[in-house]
């Protein structure tokens, strides 16, 4: 039986332009769990440069890893000074009629 070579894979290594890292903002959104979502915006600051998002929101390097994990539980405001230095914002988009019957 032969082995099975494995690699690391990181999604920070793959989230080169604005409209990759958009894409997979907006699927951890939509699946709806939080901690995902963190997760998210830790894997997008790891690939913009961790220390230049700690630069830009005046938060530490280390704090912010820890925030932005998958265990994190970042306070809301970190979260806005995150999406601020990634030039990303938050939408306020209406749920289709359809989704939202399927809710109640």
């Amino acid at each position: 039986m032969s082995k099975i070579q494995t690699t690391f894979w990181d999604v920070a290594d793959h989230l080169k332009t604005k409209e990759d890292i958009a894409a997979y903002l907006e699927a951890a959104l939509e699946d709806g769990e939080p901690s995902l979502v963190i997760a998210a915006l830790g894997d997008i600051a790891r690939s913009q440069g961790m220390s230049q998002i700690a630069r830009e929101t005046g938060l530490g390097r280390e704090s912010l890893y820890k925030a932005l994990s998958i265990e994190g539980n970042p306070e809301f405001t970190t979260i806005l000074k995150v999406m601020k230095a990634l030039g990303l914002r938050l939408q306020a988009i209406p749920l289709t009629s359809t989704t939202t019957e399927a809710r109640q």
